[in-house]
């Protein structure tokens, strides 16, 4: 196969990242009067439907299991045409999950003040949930469409806040280096210990607010290709929803076409094979509604201007999520100080 065909393809290094690091995780089908603790908030979910499609969350930390032992495979074209799988490790670099008052209330409080956590302020709940609003993508959720805010508008009483926030469960911020992080699967279960509903609740039992932050390093690559050793030493954090209310969110590569790049790069069909031959109704992707990146070289990662747009996009949206919940997230400081798009 010719390097110039591959090279024409408008699928990006930094798309086949994305894709290559999206879980498919399990789907179950649940009447939406019933959940795992049973107190499902019609504030968060569709009003018009009857049933829900959502995950366990135990299933997508199970997504994550092989990742963090031998690395997420990610193909990668080289500018000579040639290509190689360049494997990440995945580190939790941020979570919070907002669940009801019974979920929240259940949790041990002598080891959860224990946990590392966010450096908020006495208030930061409350005014998060005030500019709360969804910037994932020009379709906002049905679920929110009503709450549509921005910063500067005043939305004091206009909707009840706490139970469209829901109660914190869990939040936790990464701050070590990544030389003394633990990989992400081991870090949910050292978590679970002191917040053991993070192996029983699903999507539909939490808030809309939920989300996780991931921190990919690169580690090494098959073949070993030291002349882009500089452009395959980028790092990304990735930006998720953990909430069945964005489910049916349009993201910016549900478009993406991957057929024309799985005849210039063979290791493609290890990693979408399965997903094209399997019923995609069986699974749910999260894909990744925000990101950062460090060291990325763009003409290597992201050359065209459509591609840069994507990137763009993707940053400026976890930006705002991150603003609109009053939330200091380490890393992405850190990404935006020293790789600033």
């Amino acid at each position: 196969m010719s390097s110039s065909s591959c090279s024409e393809n408008y699928i990006s290094n930094a798309d086949r990242f994305l894709l290559s690091v999206t879980p498919d995780i399990p789907s179950q089908t649940l009447p939406l009067q019933q959940s795992c603790f049973h107190e499902v908030n019609s504030q968060w979910l569709p009003l018009s439907k009857d049933t829900v499609e959502c995950f366990a969350l135990k299933d997508l930390w199970d997504c994550f299991e092989r990742w963090s032992a031998l690395g997420a495979g990610t193909p990668i074209l080289l500018e000579n045409g040639e290509t190689l799988t360049q494997y990440y490790v995945p580190y939790l670099s941020a979570i919070q999950i907002y669940s009801s008052k019974s979920v929240a209330a259940s949790r041990n409080r002598k080891e959860d003040i224990d946990a590392v956590e966010f450096e908020f302020d006495s208030s930061s709940e409350d005014s998060g949930s005030d500019n709360l609003s969804r910037s994932l993508s020009n379709d906002s959720s049905k679920a929110w469409d009503a709450v549509s805010l921005d910063s500067s508008s005043d939305q004091s009483g206009s909707w009840p806040t706490r139970d469209m926030l829901g109660y914190l469960y869990l939040q936790y911020n990464e701050t070590s280096p990544p030389c003394s992080r633990v990989p992400f699967a081991e870090k949910i279960t050292e978590l679970a210990k002191s917040h053991p509903a993070l192996m029983t609740l699903k999507s539909v039992d939490i808030s809309p607010a939920s989300w996780m932050s991931v921190a990919w390093y690169p580690i090494y690559s098959i073949p070993n290709n030291q002349i882009s050793e500089k452009e395959l030493s980028a790092c990304f954090l990735t930006y998720h929803t953990l909430s069945s209310s964005f489910q049916d969110c349009k993201t910016k590569y549900d478009d993406v076409d991957i057929t024309k790049d799985i005849s210039c790069i063979e290791e493609w069909e290890g990693i979408v094979g399965k997903k094209c031959k399997e019923n995609k109704n069986a699974f749910i992707s999260i894909s990744p509604f925000g990101l950062a990146s460090y060291k990325m070289q763009k003409p290597f990662w992201s050359s065209s201007e459509s591609n840069n747009a994507r990137i763009s996009d993707l940053y400026c949206a976890a930006d705002s999520w991150l603003k609109q919940l009053n939330v200091d997230h380490h890393d992405f400081n850190f990404f935006t100080l020293r790789s600033p798009l």
